[in-house]
């Protein structure tokens, strides 16, 4: 799971899940470029990356914009030389409510932020990817793409679109060197939790053998694995 000479995107990388996954792969050897649309909390945590003696770009980018993405690829390719690694982390819970109060620019909004960023930065770096032989490519989904919860349809829906594309473009290019994965998260104790009710959270929570929430630190490990050359038989 050594990450030398490796380098990676991760996408929503200022906070949360995106944060403690950026770390953990740059712990691991890698150089990562920090996406985020608070460019802020993306300089924050790569100057915690350049601490760590690894290169980190910080980039402003709103992954739900063909442009933006692929702007942020080519200064990516630019400076850091190469793309090995894409992890998808940007998503937004969106409104906490039952669909009728749902309004459509809410539904377009989560759909842009969760499915269609996963579909332009995955088109954005597989050419290079491809090309070059090799590239590993996780989604982060939820286990709301699994199991569909209530008062949350349109992040429902998103995060199942995210599972269905991952094993669709996983087909399309496993015997062109690149393995893709998504995750699905249950409850992780993150600032998205925020944008959601106490009774929402309990709700999830309660659905969850363990009993507690998740740590950003453990989804990072697994995204660790499927990040790595030890995932080779993993797609």
């Amino acid at each position: 799971m050594n990450l030398r000479n490796r380098v990676a995107i991760v996408t929503g990388g200022g906070q949360g899940i995106g944060e403690a996954i950026a770390l953990r792969l740059a712990k691991a050897g890698a150089d990562v470029a920090i996406a985020d649309l608070n460019l802020a909390a993306a300089e924050v945590v790569a100057q915690r990356i350049r601490d760590l003696g690894r290169k980190s770009l910080a980039i402003r980018c709103d992954v739900s914009r063909a442009a933006e993405v692929n702007s942020m690829r080519d200064r990516v390719l630019a400076e850091l030389g190469h793309i090995d690694i894409l992890v998808n982390n940007a998503g937004i819970a969106g409104k906490n409510a039952p669909l009728l109060e749902v309004s459509e620019e809410e539904w377009d909004l989560v759909m842009s932020v969760d499915v269609k960023s996963v579909f332009l930065c995955s088109k954005a770096v597989l050419p290079h990817m491809i090309e070059r032989g090799y590239g590993r490519i996780v989604n982060v989904a939820s286990i709301a793409g699994k199991e569909g919860n209530p008062n949350l349809a349109p992040y429902s829906t998103a995060k199942a679109a995210v599972i269905c594309l991952t094993k669709a473009l996983a087909k399309e290019v496993v015997l062109k060197g690149v393995n893709v994965n998504c995750v699905t998260p249950a409850v992780i104790e993150t600032p998205i939790l925020k944008t959601l009710t106490q009774q929402q959270i309990d709700y999830m929570t309660s659905r969850i053998p363990m009993g507690r929430v998740g740590r950003p630190e453990e989804v990072a490990a697994v995204v660790h694995f499927l990040a790595s050359e030890d995932a080779s038989f993993v797609t």
